[in-house]
Protein backbone atom coordinates (compact mmCIF):
# COMPACT_ATOMS: atom_id res chain seq x y z
CA UNK A 1 0.00 0.00 0.00
CA UNK A 2 1.44 3.31 -1.01
CA UNK A 3 1.08 6.13 1.33
CA UNK A 4 2.85 8.61 -0.44
CA UNK A 5 0.49 11.32 -2.83
CA UNK A 6 2.43 13.46 -5.54
CA UNK A 7 -0.31 16.32 -6.33
CA UNK A 8 1.56 18.20 -9.43
CA UNK A 9 -0.29 21.53 -9.95
CA UNK A 10 -0.46 25.30 -10.93
CA UNK A 11 -2.21 28.34 -9.31
CA UNK A 12 -3.83 29.36 -12.52
CA UNK A 13 -5.31 26.05 -13.11
CA UNK A 14 -9.49 26.10 -11.23
CA UNK A 15 -9.58 22.42 -11.31
CA UNK A 16 -6.40 22.14 -9.52
CA UNK A 17 -7.89 24.47 -6.90
CA UNK A 18 -10.62 21.89 -6.59
CA UNK A 19 -8.58 19.02 -6.22
CA UNK A 20 -6.61 20.78 -3.55
CA UNK A 21 -9.42 21.82 -1.09
CA UNK A 22 -10.05 17.84 -1.21
CA UNK A 23 -6.81 16.54 -0.38
CA UNK A 24 -7.11 16.95 3.73
CA UNK A 25 -10.00 14.86 3.83
CA UNK A 26 -8.74 12.33 1.43
CA UNK A 27 -5.20 12.58 3.43
CA UNK A 28 -7.02 11.90 6.71
CA UNK A 29 -8.97 8.86 5.07
CA UNK A 30 -6.08 6.98 3.75
CA UNK A 31 -2.98 8.20 5.97
CA UNK A 32 -1.00 9.37 2.89
CA UNK A 33 1.31 12.19 2.42
CA UNK A 34 0.44 14.92 0.10
CA UNK A 35 3.41 16.03 -1.51
CA UNK A 36 2.83 19.05 -3.25
CA UNK A 37 4.63 19.53 -6.43
CA UNK A 38 4.64 23.28 -7.66
CA UNK A 39 4.40 23.00 -11.57
CA UNK A 40 4.32 25.38 -14.28
CA UNK A 41 1.41 24.42 -16.08
CA UNK A 42 2.53 26.52 -19.41
CA UNK A 43 5.59 24.71 -19.38
CA UNK A 44 3.89 21.68 -19.60
CA UNK A 45 1.64 22.75 -22.42
CA UNK A 46 4.18 23.87 -24.26
CA UNK A 47 6.27 20.65 -23.59
CA UNK A 48 3.29 18.31 -24.62
CA UNK A 49 1.76 20.51 -27.26
CA UNK A 50 -1.44 21.04 -25.12
CA UNK A 51 -3.44 23.91 -24.36
CA UNK A 52 -5.97 25.64 -21.64
CA UNK A 53 -9.51 24.70 -21.74
CA UNK A 54 -10.18 28.08 -22.26
CA UNK A 55 -8.66 28.16 -25.19
CA UNK A 56 -10.86 25.28 -26.56
CA UNK A 57 -12.14 26.59 -30.30
CA UNK A 58 -15.44 24.63 -29.80
CA UNK A 59 -17.66 27.00 -28.26
CA UNK A 60 -20.34 24.30 -26.97
CA UNK A 61 -17.60 22.84 -25.84
CA UNK A 62 -16.01 25.39 -23.59
CA UNK A 63 -19.54 26.56 -22.64
CA UNK A 64 -20.47 23.24 -21.13
CA UNK A 65 -16.28 23.01 -19.63
CA UNK A 66 -18.06 26.30 -17.69
CA UNK A 67 -21.44 24.00 -16.91
CA UNK A 68 -19.30 21.33 -15.34
CA UNK A 69 -17.02 23.67 -13.35
CA UNK A 70 -19.95 25.10 -11.32
CA UNK A 71 -21.35 21.49 -10.83
CA UNK A 72 -18.35 20.74 -8.75
CA UNK A 73 -18.29 23.72 -7.14
CA UNK A 74 -22.07 22.68 -5.68
CA UNK A 75 -21.07 19.24 -5.13
CA UNK A 76 -18.21 19.86 -3.05
CA UNK A 77 -19.83 23.01 -1.53
CA UNK A 78 -16.40 25.14 -1.81
CA UNK A 79 -16.33 28.94 -2.77
CA UNK A 80 -15.64 29.49 -6.18
CA UNK A 81 -15.78 33.04 -8.36
CA UNK A 82 -14.83 33.12 -11.94
CA UNK A 83 -11.48 34.97 -12.39
CA UNK A 84 -11.51 38.28 -14.66
CA UNK A 85 -8.10 38.21 -14.92
CA UNK A 86 -7.23 34.53 -16.24
CA UNK A 87 -5.68 33.43 -17.28
CA UNK A 88 -2.59 35.59 -16.37
CA UNK A 89 1.17 34.19 -16.57
CA UNK A 90 1.63 32.17 -13.29
CA UNK A 91 5.56 31.83 -13.42
CA UNK A 92 6.34 34.69 -10.94
CA UNK A 93 3.32 32.99 -8.56
CA UNK A 94 4.92 29.30 -9.14
CA UNK A 95 8.25 30.97 -8.30
CA UNK A 96 7.37 32.01 -5.32
CA UNK A 97 5.55 28.55 -4.00
CA UNK A 98 8.95 27.27 -4.34
CA UNK A 99 10.46 29.53 -2.00
CA UNK A 100 7.87 28.97 0.81
CA UNK A 101 9.29 25.68 0.28
CA UNK A 102 12.13 26.63 1.13
CA UNK A 103 11.15 29.07 3.74
CA UNK A 104 9.41 26.73 5.59
CA UNK A 105 5.58 28.83 5.12
CA UNK A 106 4.73 26.60 2.29
CA UNK A 107 1.17 25.58 4.08
CA UNK A 108 0.33 29.73 4.95
CA UNK A 109 1.09 30.28 1.63
CA UNK A 110 -0.56 27.51 -0.62
CA UNK A 111 -3.91 28.42 2.12
CA UNK A 112 -3.44 32.07 0.89
CA UNK A 113 -3.30 31.78 -2.75
CA UNK A 114 -5.45 29.48 -3.75
CA UNK A 115 -8.42 31.32 -2.15
CA UNK A 116 -7.46 34.91 -3.09
CA UNK A 117 -7.06 33.38 -6.71
CA UNK A 118 -10.14 31.43 -7.10
CA UNK A 119 -12.64 32.42 -4.18
CA UNK A 120 -11.85 36.06 -4.43
CA UNK A 121 -10.81 36.54 -8.19
CA UNK A 122 -7.70 38.86 -7.36
CA UNK A 123 -5.75 39.81 -9.97
CA UNK A 124 -2.47 37.81 -9.00
CA UNK A 125 -0.49 38.62 -12.07
CA UNK A 126 -0.20 42.44 -10.38
CA UNK A 127 2.51 41.94 -8.08
CA UNK A 128 1.16 44.62 -5.46
CA UNK A 129 -2.08 42.42 -5.17
CA UNK A 130 0.22 39.67 -5.09
CA UNK A 131 2.49 41.13 -2.07
CA UNK A 132 -0.80 42.20 -0.20
CA UNK A 133 -2.26 38.71 -0.22
CA UNK A 134 1.13 37.62 0.86
CA UNK A 135 1.20 39.69 3.88
CA UNK A 136 -2.54 39.09 4.54
CA UNK A 137 -1.30 35.97 5.49
CA UNK A 138 1.12 36.86 7.86
CA UNK A 139 3.95 35.98 5.21
CA UNK A 140 7.23 38.27 4.42
CA UNK A 141 6.33 39.41 1.17
CA UNK A 142 9.30 40.59 0.36
CA UNK A 143 11.43 37.85 0.96
CA UNK A 144 9.38 35.44 -0.81
CA UNK A 145 9.08 37.75 -4.01
CA UNK A 146 12.52 38.45 -3.84
CA UNK A 147 13.26 34.33 -3.08
CA UNK A 148 11.74 33.48 -6.47
CA UNK A 149 14.12 35.23 -8.16
CA UNK A 150 16.81 32.78 -6.89
CA UNK A 151 18.55 30.65 -9.19
CA UNK A 152 18.14 27.91 -7.22
CA UNK A 153 13.89 28.40 -6.73
CA UNK A 154 13.82 28.67 -10.48
CA UNK A 155 15.52 25.37 -11.68
CA UNK A 156 13.36 23.96 -8.80
CA UNK A 157 10.37 25.16 -10.59
CA UNK A 158 12.22 24.20 -13.71
CA UNK A 159 12.78 20.54 -13.02
CA UNK A 160 9.53 20.00 -10.97
CA UNK A 161 8.10 20.80 -14.84
CA UNK A 162 10.32 18.60 -16.70
CA UNK A 163 9.69 16.21 -14.43
CA UNK A 164 6.15 16.16 -14.82
CA UNK A 165 6.44 16.28 -18.55
CA UNK A 166 9.06 12.87 -18.17
CA UNK A 167 6.23 11.23 -15.91
CA UNK A 168 3.63 11.46 -18.44
CA UNK A 169 1.74 14.77 -18.04
CA UNK A 170 0.01 17.08 -19.89
CA UNK A 171 -2.16 19.32 -17.76
CA UNK A 172 -3.10 19.68 -14.16
CA UNK A 173 -4.18 18.50 -11.86
CA UNK A 174 -2.02 15.54 -12.19
CA UNK A 175 -1.09 12.81 -9.33
CA UNK A 176 1.26 10.52 -8.92
CA UNK A 177 0.67 6.76 -6.64
CA UNK A 178 4.33 5.47 -7.34
CA UNK A 179 4.48 4.80 -10.59
CA UNK A 180 0.70 5.34 -11.60
CA UNK A 181 -0.29 8.38 -12.94
CA UNK A 182 -4.28 10.32 -12.68
CA UNK A 183 -5.01 13.18 -14.09
CA UNK A 184 -7.97 15.67 -13.22
CA UNK A 185 -9.66 16.63 -9.93
CA UNK A 186 -12.13 13.90 -11.21
CA UNK A 187 -9.65 11.10 -11.00
CA UNK A 188 -9.34 11.42 -7.15
CA UNK A 189 -11.86 8.34 -6.23
CA UNK A 190 -9.32 6.50 -8.27
CA UNK A 191 -6.33 7.87 -6.25
CA UNK A 192 -8.17 6.71 -2.98
CA UNK A 193 -8.40 3.55 -3.96
CA UNK A 194 -4.87 3.42 -5.19
CA UNK A 195 -3.39 4.32 -2.07
CA UNK A 196 -5.51 1.82 0.23
CA UNK A 197 -4.66 -0.97 -2.87
CA UNK A 198 -2.97 -3.76 -0.37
Amino acid sequence: MSTRLEFFYDYGSPYSYLASSRLEALAERTGCEVVYRPMLLGGVFKATGNQSPALQSVEAKRRYGGNVMQRWVEYLGIDFQANPFFPINTLPIMRAAHAAQRAGVFEAFHSAVYPAFWAQAKNLGDPEVFAEVLRGAGLDAKELIEGASDPAVKNALREATDEAVARGAFGAPTFFVGDEMFFGNDQLDFVERALTAS
